[in-house]
């Protein structure tokens, strides 16, 4: 696995700032435009102010995601606004009419940029989030019947969230083994954990019913409620092949052991038969998502010391993973 490349520290991201600052001279922005950094997590993201108007610039990760990659993913991103109604963020184009827009540095591999649109709202409310989890159902049903039912284009490429891509040799966010405070009790729980997701997943199998196009990153932080706009869904930048249900299993991340989860699904699977069928034998498989996402977010925590959230969570999300795969196991979940 290659090593994240915006874990480097304050020098990193100040290198990446100057990327991001060089970017915008080929956008239609004020040299005198603000830029100031919003999140760290896979690529560096950046709001820009020119004034009275609010832009997105990401700034991708080096050796994530190849140009066509990129082009895939805005293509889906387009498409399923214009085709499913579905509110996503606009890519704006930069004056060469380039949707990214790619700098190159002295001794270094070239970086990719992509300038959005800025969208209004916030995340679903805390307390209302099993409300919120209805709606949320439903939305992610009208992503995955347009992803079925979508022609995409001859060069489409995204890579695939599945058992190689999080426990195979080159694991797309490191080894959960890896992750911080994994000790030898609580390696002996997740190995546990592991093994038997590997034996229920490959059972579950990739039938296109249970397994194709996914958002794969829906969690909370990645969802922007507005009153008059509804939902908006942003950053698909981990979109890609993966099991339908996983979509559910990334929108509880980082909050898998709270009390009100179990209901919180619940409520997601009311919203997604309103839209969609989801038969009694995927359901009884929930918590099977809910734990292999937990389990790669053990390893994504281990692998990306410069996000904010995994400083914050540490070695109490793997202790907290352990009791969860325990009561997983025993099948109380």
């Amino acid at each position: 696995m290659q090593v994240h490349d915006l874990s480097g520290g304050d020098d990193v991201l100040a290198r990446i700032e100057g990327v991001a600052r060089r970017a915008l001279r080929h956008y239609d922005v004020s040299p005198d435009a603000s830029v100031t950094l919003l999140n760290v997590s896979e690529n560096a993201t950046f709001t820009v102010g020119d004034g009275g108007r609010r832009v997105i610039l990401r700034v991708h990760r080096l050796g994530y995601h190849s140009l066509e990659a990129i082009a895939s993913e805005l293509a889906w991103l387009d498409a399923l606004r214009d085709e499913a109604g579905i509110v996503t963020p606009r890519v704006l184009p930069a004056r060469d009419g380039s949707r990214v827009v790619t700098m190159r540095e002295p001794g270094s591999e070239p970086r990719h940029c992509v300038m959005f649109e800025f969208l209004p709202g916030a995340e679903p409310a805390e307390d209302r989030l099993v409300e919120e989890f209805e709606r949320l159902g439903a939305l992610t049903a009208r992503m995955h019947r347009h992803a079925r039912a979508w022609a995409r284009p001859a060069s489409f490429t995204r890579f695939h969230w599945d058992l190689d891509a999080a426990f195979g040799p080159r694991a797309r966010w490191g080894r959960w083994q890896d992750g911080v405070g994994v000790d030898r009790e609580a390696h002996a729980v997740l190995a546990r954990l592991e093994a038997e997701l590997r034996r229920r997943l490959e059972r579950f199998g990739k039938g296109p019913d249970r397994y194709g196009l996914i958002h794969a990153d829906l969690r909370l932080a990645n969802l922007l409620v507005d009153g008059q706009a509804g939902t908006s869904v942003i950053d698909f930048d981990d979109c890609g092949l993966g099991w339908y249900l996983y979509d559910l299993g990334a929108a509880v991340s980082f909050i898998e052991h709270r009390p009100e989860v179990p209901h919180m699904a619940e409520s997601w699977v009311r919203g997604y038969r309103s839209v969609l069928d989801l038969p009694k034998e995927d359901e009884a498989e929930i918590w099977t998502f809910i734990m292999f996402r937990r389990l790669l977010l053990v390893a994504w925590i281990g692998s990306h010391s410069a996000a904010d959230i995994a400083g914050e969570l540490g070695a109490g999300y793997t202790q907290g993973s352990c009791e969860l795969a325990e009561r997983y196991l025993s099948g109380s979940l």
